[in-house]
């Protein structure tokens, strides 16, 4: 098979590691990757949303599957260009189309959504720079930690949770008055906060059909002992052991059945990854979130747990036979760290040169803000690379990949020392 994978992440370069390794392989082609990337396939300069170029190379080459891997070409319709395009149609594209990628691209209507379907989310309210004055009377309703989230794509940044009503208001103020994350916040949903452990659970469909994939748990603050701001995301750690056999068991029942089904009533064919973000709230799974593509870091831990050939499962989702392809997990524990910019989340320099690569042993290295330049790979972003290992135990996985941290260099090299302690 000839497979395009749109990206040039983290999480891209996990799916080119899986796909590199399946037998069906024929050619694989990353758009428009980075320095790691090119290590399992050819990397092609094309944006990931730049349609036209898409189709021309996917003709070109003679594409037989297309991977989205992040939300903004399935947000902007990349699935439906292909559908309405006489040439393309035929072509399988790994992602929804856009009225299924809503369920990420609008924090509403996921809300809405959840609403319709009796699906366990906290209690929100909407609200608009016109309904501003509403939007503080609804922060006064609530008990701190108070959650906004803005309503579209903020780059993982749009959710902010504070403990003071006066900074809530003000930061309220900041999204909808002033515009804060552009377009992304003109709406703000506002929600009740839940207390419980975080964890991602993610689910592989074809419309009728799902595998539920190995679950996840993520890091999202800069800082040690989860302080400071929100990121991308720190690292990851897969299996979770809060999330047992009776916990994913009402995940299915509650969660992944009825969202499935709601899909189908609202006559949404959605074929690919949804990413569920959930907390577990004393045992009971609250929905805080959907993604409409595989997450990242998550994707770093999720991907080696798959024992399963991943190009057997996309082309079940592309043909719609899902049901009928072999799904087998690794027991093992994988973690991964994720090596950051100086100054990230904020202002970061890029162009920092990077050092020992060749010497990881035990690791598998998944780069993610890089790039070549001459001979040199340098620092291409505020998220630099994940260092993903397995083991039997969390502190094995922890000290093979912080061995490795340590061997990687570049100028204001940071990361958490930290994943998997809370476990």
């Amino acid at each position: 098979m000839n497979i395009l994978l749109i990206g040039s992440g983290g999480r891209e370069s996990a799916f080119a590691w899986k796909i590199a390794q399946s037998p069906r392989l024929k050619n694989l082609y990353i758009a428009p990757g980075n320095a790691g990337t090119k290590s399992y396939g050819m990397n092609v300069a094309i944006s990931e949303t730049d349609f036209e170029a898409i189709k021309n190379f996917v003709l070109e080459k003679k594409i037989d599957l297309v991977l989205i891997g992040p939300e903004a070409p399935l947000v902007k319709g990349i699935h439906d260009y292909f559908l309405a395009d006489e040439k393309l149609k035929t072509i399988p594209v790994i992602g929804p189309k856009k009225d299924g990628a809503q369920l990420e691209g609008s924090k509403d209507f996921s809300k809405q959504f959840m609403q319709r379907h009796q699906i366990p989310t906290a209690r929100y309210q909407t609200f608009t720079k016109e309904t501003l004055e509403k939007g503080f009377d609804f922060l006064e309703s609530l008990k701190p930690p108070y959650v906004l989230k803005a309503d579209g794509l903020a780059a993982g940044k749009g959710v902010v949770i504070l403990t003071s009503l006066a900074e809530a208001k003000t930061e309220l103020n900041e999204m909808l008055a002033n515009a804060k994350f552009g377009n992304a916040s003109a709406k703000v949903v506002i929600e009740e906060f839940l207390s419980g452990q975080e964890l991602s659970v993610f689910v592989l469909t074809d419309g009728t059909s799902y595998k539920l994939l190995p679950a996840a748990k993520d890091y999202k603050r800069i800082g040690e002992g989860d302080t400071g701001p929100n990121t991308g995301g720190m690292g990851a750690i897969s299996p979770v052991p809060f999330a047992d056999v009776e916990f994913l068991k009402k995940v299915e029942e509650r969660i992944i059945g009825p969202t499935l089904k709601g899909l189908k009533q609202e006559g949404i064919l959605y074929k690919g990854f949804i990413f569920i973000g959930l907390m577990n709230v004393g045992g009971e799974p609250y929905v805080i979130e959907y993604n409409c593509r595989m997450g990242d870091p998550e994707t770093e831990v999720v991907l080696p747990r798959i024992k399963s050939d991943i190009l057997e499962l996309l082309e079940g989702v592309g043909k719609g036979n899902l049901s009928s392809k072999h799904f087998e997990t690794d027991e093992r524990i994988v973690m991964t760290v994720m090596l950051v910019s100086g100054g990230y989340p904020g202002d970061y320099e890029k162009g920092k040169i990077i050092k020992g690569l060749d010497k990881v042993e035990g690791s598998i290295v998944f780069q993610a803000g890089t790039k070549e330049e001459g001979a040199q790979i340098v620092t291409n972003g505020g998220r630099i690379m994940a260092i993903s290992s397995y083991g039997a135990t969390l502190e094995e996985v922890r000290k093979k990949c912080l061995k490795n941290a340590e061997v990687i260099t570049y100028d204001e090299k940071f990361y958490r020392k930290d994943i998997g302690l809370d476990l």
